[in-house]
């Protein structure tokens, strides 16, 4: 009968994780249905409690977080203007007066100088931010490639 409960227990939590999408209730679940075949196997209602625990232990702390990893990815991809910062481009038009063109990536983009300073056409610089339809530049650090 303990075994029945046992393997009640895990399907409730593991259907139960369909609502929350954490993988908490999932190894919460899976460490019960362990649990259930351990009792089943004889282990006695104390010592089951303590299978339980230490599955339910190990499966949180080591295999939660690697299946995490796995299914969400643990790389941000940037879109957008965001993919645009930190990139590197050419002046076509010279940035005075806090305005110019440059080239990013092949299209031509309106710049700004991140600092008050002129910025000569052919000049490498780095995108430092996207703002509107203007880009921020800053002079190229030249120890980078």
């Amino acid at each position: 009968m303990i075994p029945l409960i046992w393997a009640i227990a895990g399907v409730l939590l593991v259907v139960a994780e369909v609502l929350s999408g954490d993988l908490v209730l999932a190894m919460l679940g899976a460490a019960a249905l362990g649990t259930a075949g351990a009792s089943a196997l004889g282990v006695p209602l104390g010592p089951d409690l303590a299978v339980f625990a230490v599955l339910s232990g190990l499966l949180v702390l080591l295999v939660r977080p690697a299946v995490n990893r796995r299914l969400r990815g643990h790389e941000t991809v940037n879109t957008g203007t965001r993919a645009l910062l930190g990139v590197r481009a050419e002046v076509e038009e010279a940035i005075t007066a806090r305005t110019g063109t440059v080239r990013i990536r092949g299209a031509l983009w309106s710049a700004r100088a991140l600092h008050d300073d002129d910025i000569a056409a052919g000049t490498a610089v780095t995108v430092v931010e996207i703002s509107g339809a203007t880009a921020v530049v800053t002079a190229a650090d030249p120890g980078r490639g």
